[in-house]
Order: structure tokens, then C-alpha cells, then sequence
């Protein structure tokens, strides 16, 4: 959409006012306005219920317990999650649209329009069906990123089942326990997948997951990578129990009609990392999470509409429940995370959907063949929005540190990028927006939870303070306003939400302090429970500040002067040198801003002395591996004493081929800290790179 040639803005001082800060009715009336995004069968009759925490008194041992928060958003509402995803847009006139762009690792492609989605997904919906799957049971889905882990996601929805999304990376033993948790019926997932050039088995791992004491009736088998019939009859296999997802929708209708479910029903079950004790099954339900998922996929990607104010000056209208119909068309979205993961969830399964705009998804890893292979898919399909993950930008930037080949690649379409996962350092957020998105790309840096289900703090794309080569600049250049950016700031809340950054005992910490960042006022995407233990979700998100109706996140954070919100990783991977509190974040921040350094991991270790010291785990550029181990660390430890100061100089430096990570993408820290001190390990299973926990081993066992 083309800019107009001349424009004012408004002071980004003083951004569009945010309903939550004004009243508890105004920010109802908010989500009760961005609720019309959805087609809803029957309208609800109470659009909110938040019962905080009471407190019960203390037990035996002297410990008070509280009451189990309850919160229900559009109570009575009937809708459908997969008519909005999918059938709305055809009946619109929209089927021909292509809703998603399906790029497999081998080089195999798809382009499905919504028209054809809604016959896929009406079919698997049959399928379904035909096995005695109806409303409220659960289902798991154990496959990597392909079209028909979409297909099932939405089928699921359309009957009233509820889909939990496994990585197909994981474990047999990952997978065991999440089919035995949530009480599955069904698990869908691959002969095989594509992996890293070859293909990996994974029909046994779920046939090994089913082994023991489960409510497993079916597996669904896709054909992947079998691909004759002499290859699939090498696939192990249980006769009466598995079932071939061709032979299952063989001949079954290409149209379905959909139920719909009030909205608190059930959604789906999304399993938190696990590397802090067994994974917990947080519970989504419909009408609230649809909702603040459409609302902020349309404001954070560039899809809202313009307002002129009555004083004249021209803005993307924040609070607007609909979205510009040109910005919907021209969008090309491309989010890369796992499809399993919730960041896949919100912004790229259900939010690209429910605005109806065409996206990627891609099956392979970004350096299969080569680490160009993102850069090729962003030329070939004219991405405008590039949603990762910041330990991906940080393994481009280490295989591209002068940027990408001069003139190779096309990526003048990029008009948005994203960061979502963990804190991204300044350095790699320079370095994606320099070389990706052409220096001009506006950036969000978001930040939220499995819990929150959807964003809570990000910067606008639109803002002049934070994208200043944004919709409507002009050269580059916007009137009465400051061209600087602030990478790996996360700003302010959404609209409808509200956070704060307080101390232990909820008190307000100046600016430049750290403090425990908490959400004040929720949106309707919240988690309401975890699955089957209702009392772990009390005790691990509100038996703090739960009496104040406050949802304790678990992060650390800082505001700056004008209130804008710096997140600092957990709250566990704080550093306290003799009283000193110390993010590793910006440790690690410090570390890759060195030419030697790719990627950094900074944990704790405990010290008779300072209480704590800073261990940090380092990859290597070139330049950093022809440095001897003696020279590499007194370089580094001075540019952490310069860059902030002698009390964060690391205790050791240990330089590692890779640093073990989760799914998404976040650098578990604590392992790192265990394998230090040569401990034993806790849980592993949501690690994405497990074998670096070997490697890591193997170094420290050598020095």
C-alpha cells in the first residue's frame, strides 16, 4: 500500500492510549470489540470472570494455601475455530487465495489455496470421526512441519477434539509421557521425516511411546518418506490399531459441517519446556485465545488501517477490531518455528489463518544444504514478514558475519521482521535488520509465554519511535521525531493488557533496576489451567501476587526513563555476585558483541566467596578459533569489564560447538550450570540439540 506523499505524526511520546489502563470495563470493552474479528454462531452473555486468588488459611506445616484462580472470557459465545480459520475466507470469495506456501527440505513444493485447505481439512475432520474421535478427547499430533500437521491441527478444532502438538524431534520418552498425560486416543504422525539431508525413522519412536499403559486406539500414519508400497511395508506396524492417513480419507467427503463449541471449551493442550521439572500441560480454550491471537497477529504484522485524527495527523489505528484489506492481500508471512511450538500456535497456524493472509512453512532445518536456504525461500515466495527466533539469527549472522553475498538474493519484499523466544542481543538484531531487512525493515521484538498465549509486550511496527523506516517514512527520514531504535527492547504491552516490573514484595522498581515483570491485567489468550492439576497452575504462575490478580511470568525485567520494558531471561538465570544482581542475558549480550564470538550461554555456578559466579559457554567465529584457550578468555573477560563492568567478568570461558537450547530456541542455562559442576542432570527432553550436553561433557572432562 503506497504511502501518502505528505504526513504528520503524532508525538511517539504518546503512544495510542491502552484500554487496560484505563478501567477493568474499558479493557472488557476492548476485547469485547476485537471479538467481532471472529464469526461467532451465538453471541456470549458475559464477556469476563476473573476470580482472583483467596487465601484459605495456612496447613498443617504452616504453609497458606489459596484458591485455584478461574477466568472465562465470552461465556455462552458459540463459534468455530476452523470456520474462521478456513471456511469464512472461501465463502468470502477468497478460496483462491493460497494459505499456505509448503516447502519441504528435499526441495518438494505446495501451493494450497483456502478452497483446497477446506476440503483437506473437511476430510481429515471425516477421518477423524470415522474413529470414534468426537468432542473432548484429546488428540496428539506427532509430526514435523508438512501441510497435513496444519490439516489435522484445524480438523481437530472443526469436531471439538483437542489437538496437543508434539515436536518430531522428541524423544520416544517425551512423546510417552505427553500421549500419557493428556489421555490420548489418537496419535497422528510420519513413516518418517527429512532431516538435516536424510531421512530419519519415526513411526518407532511412536510405536515405543504407545508401549505401555495408554487410551491409544489409533495411530494415523502419514506418508512421508516411504514413498512405494515396498517401503511403506517396511514401516513397522499393528494391525487394527494403525491406519494409513491416505486409506483413512480414501473416498470420504470434501465437505464437513462444522460444530460450534461455546468458548470456553478446550483447544488445545501446549506442554511447557520441561528443563525445570516435569512439562506442564497448559490448557487453551477457544473464543478467548482466537481472539487475542487474530488482534495482535493483525497489529504486530503490519495489518491494521490508517486513521487521520481530528488535528490531521495520520496513524495505524491500534484499537481498530478489523484489518486493511490491501495490507491482507500483499502479506506474505513466514514464521519458522516448529509447528509444535506456541509461537507455530498463535502465528502460524491460528493468526496467519484467521486473517486470511498466505504464509510459508517450511519442513527443514535453515543450513539444509547450506545456511543460504532461508534467504532462497524468502526470494522465491516474496516473504514480507520474517518471524524467527533469536538463536537462529544469531547462527546466521555466524555463518554470514559481513552479511550475506553481495547481490545473490532478492530480499527487497521483506518489510517486517521479528524476533520471538528470548531476549535477542543488540548485536544480532543489528545484523538481521542490516542484512535481511535492507536497514529499513521494521522490527518487533516480542515477548510472551506458552502461558499468555499470544503477545504480551512488543514494539509496533508502525511506531516512529521504534521503526522509524516504517509505513509511512519518507527517505528515511520522519518529521519531529528521533531516529533511534532500541534493539532488544520489548516496550510496552498490547492494548488490553497491562504489565508491570515490581520487587518481591510488588512494589514498583525505578527505572534501571531489575525486578520480577508481572501481567496486571489479562488478556483473554491467558492459560486457565494445567491440564489435570489445577494446583500446579496456582503454585507456579499466581501463589505470589495472585491475591492482587497479578500473573507472576517468571521473567526478569528492567524499565528505561520513559517506561519502555528490557527483559532479562528467567528469573533463576539471575546472577548474584556478592549482592550484585546480574542478568545473564546481558552478559551474553556483551560476549557476542566480540568478533570471536558467535553465540553465547552464561550460568551460574555457586562460589564460597561471591555466593555465585558467571561461567559462559562460547561458539566460535573464525577469528575466535584461532585464539589459544588462554588468549581467548583474557579477551573476553575484558570486554565484559569494559561493556559492563568488573563484577560481570565470567569466572571461566569454555568454548563449545554448540550450546544445548529448547525447541524454542531458549539456552538452558541451568544444564550448562549443572554440567559445570558435574551434577547430575535434570529432565532433557525438550532439548532440540541433545548431543550437545555430550560434547559439553567431553570438553570440560578434557581441561
Amino acid at each position: 500500500m503506497s504511502a501518502p506523499a505528505t504526513f504528520t505524526y503524532t508525538d511517539p511520546g504518546t503512544p495510542t492510549p491502552n484500554p487496560a489502563h484505563e478501567s477493568d470495563a474499558a479493557r472488557i470493552a476492548f476485547w469485547e470489540a476485537q471479538a467481532q474479528r471472529l464469526d461467532w454462531e451465538t453471541t456470549w452473555q458475559k464477556a469476563h470472570t476473573f476470580k482472583k486468588p483467596q487465601s484459605l488459611g495456612t496447613d498443617a506445616d504452616g504453609v497458606e494455601q489459596f484458591t485455584v484462580p478461574q477466568i472465562r472470557w465470552f461465556e455462552g459465545g458459540t463459534l468455530n475455530a476452523s470456520y474462521n480459520c478456513v471456511d469464512r475466507h472461501v465463502e468470502a470469495g477468497r478460496g483462491d487465495k493460497v494459505a499456505l506456501f509448503f516447502e519441504g527440505e528435499p526441495g518438494d513444493r505446495e501451493a494450497i489455496t483456502y478452497a483446497e485447505l477446506q476440503r483437506r481439512v473437511a476430510r481429515a475432520a471425516h477421518g477423524l470421526e470415522k474413529l470414534g474421535v468426537t468432542k473432548g478427547d484429546r488428540v496428539v499430533i506427532y509430526l514435523p512441519v508438512i501441510p497435513e500437521t496444519v490439516i489435522f491441527t484445524l480438523a481437530c478444532a472443526r469436531i471439538g477434539a483437542i489437538h496437543s502438538l508434539v515436536f518430531g524431534g522428541f524423544s520416544a520418552e517425551a512423546l510417552r509421557f505427553r500421549v500419557e498425560d493428556t489421555g490420548a486416543k489418537v496419535l497422528i504422525t510420519t513413516d518418517g521425516q527429512n532431516r538435516r539431508g536424510s531421512v530419519v525413522p519415526v513411526k518407532v519412536n511412536a510405536d515405543e511411546a504407545c508401549s505401555g499403559e495408554n487410551q491409544i486406539e489409533h495411530i494415523i500414519v502419514v506418508d512421508r518418506t516411504a514413498g512405494t508400497d515396498q517401503a511403506r511395508g517396511a514401516v513397522p506396524w499393528t494391525p487394527g490399531r494403525d491406519v494409513w492417513y491416505r486409506e483413512l480419507i480414501e473416498g470420504l467427503p470434501e465437505t464437513h459441517s462444522p460444530e460450534f463449541f461455546d468458548a470456553e471449551t478446550p483447544l488445545f493442550i501446549i506442554y511447557t519446556s520441561g528443563t525445570t521439572g516435569k512439562p506442564k500441560g497448559l490448557v487453551h480454550t477457544t473464543g478467548g485465545y482466537l481472539t487475542q491471537t487474530a488482534y495482535t497477529h493483525a497489529l504486530l504484522f503490519d495489518l491494521l488501517p490508517e486513521t487521520t485524527g481530528a488535528d490531521g495527523t495520520l496513524r495505524v489505528d491500534e484499537l481498530a477490531a478489523t484489518n486493511d484489506p490491501a495490507r491482507v492481500r500483499d502479506t506474505v508471512h513466514w514464521c519458522t518455528a516448529d509447528l509444535a511450538w506456541v509461537t507455530a500456535h498463535t502465528y502460524e497456524i491460528y493468526g496467519p489463518l484467521l486473517s486470511g493472509v498466505s504464509q510459508v512453512i517450511y519442513e527443514g532445518t535453515p543450513n539444509t544444504p547450506t545456511f543460504e536456504r532461508h534467504f532462497e525461500i524468502i526470494e522465491r515466495y516474496g516473504v514480507t514478514n520474517y518471524y524467527t527466533a533469536p538463536t537462529l539469527i544469531r547462527s546466521l549472522m555466524g555463518a554470514f558475519p559481513d552479511g550475506l553475498p553481495a547481490g545473490k538474493y532478492d530480499l527487497s519484499s521483506v518489510r517486517l521482521l521479528g524476533s520471538v523466544g528470548e531476549s535477542i542481543n543488540p548485536e544480532a538484531w543489528r545484523w538481521l535488520r542490516t542484512h535481511v531487512g535492507g536497514g529499513t525493515a521494521s522490527f518487533i521484538d516480542t515477548w510472551w509465554q506458552s502461558e499468555t498465549g499470544s503477545t504480551v509486550c512488543s514494539p509496533r511496527p508502525h511506531d516512529p519511535q521504534f521503526a522509524p523506516a516504517g509505513r509511512f517514512a519518507a527517505s528515511g527520514q520522519v518529521p519531529g521525531t528521533s531516529l533511534e531504535t532500541k534493539p532488544g527492547c520489548a516496550t510496552r504491552s498490547v492494548p488490553g493488557i497491562s504489565t508491570r516490573v515490581v520487587d518481591e514484595a510488588g512494589r514498583d522498581v525505578a527505572p534501571g533496576e531489575q525486578g520480577f515483570i508481572v501481567v496486571d491485567k489479562i488478556g483473554p489468550s491467558m492459560a486457565r489451567t494445567v491440564w489435570g492439576n489445577p494446583q500446579r497452575y496456582l503454585d507456579s504462575y499466581w501463589r505470589h501476587f495472585g491475591e492482587r490478580g497479578w500473573f507472576l511470568a517468571g521473567d526478569g525485567a528492567k524499565t528505561d526513563e520513559l517506561g519502555d520494558t528490557y527483559i532479562l531471561g528467567r528469573i533463576d538465570d539471575v546472577i548474584n555476585i556478592s549482592g550484585h544482581r546480574l542478568s545473564t542475558i546481558e552478559i551474553e549480550s556483551a560476549l557476542v558483541t566480540h568478533e570471536a564470538v558467535v553465540e553465547a550461554g552464561v550460568c551460574p555456578v555457586e562460589d564460597e566467596l561471591t555466593g555465585h559466579q558467571a561461567v559462559a559457554y562460547v561458539t566460535l567465529s573464525e577469528a575466535g578459533r584461532a585464539l589459544s584457550a588462554q588468549d581467548l578468555k583474557a579477551a573476553l573477560l575484558e570486554h565484559v569489564r569494559h561493556a559492563i563492568g568488573p563484577i560481570a567478568k565470567p569466572k571461566d570461558v569454555v568454548a563449545v560447538a554448540d550450546i544445548p537450547k529448547t525447541r524454542s530456541g531458549k539456552i538452558t542455562r541451568r544444564l550448562l550450570g549443572e554440567l559445570y559442576q558435574g551434577r547430575t542432570l535434570g529432565d532433557v527432553s525438550s532439548l532440540q540439540n541433545e548431543e550437545a550436553l555430550d560434547a559439553i561433557a567431553q570438553v570440560l572432562a578434557e581441561r
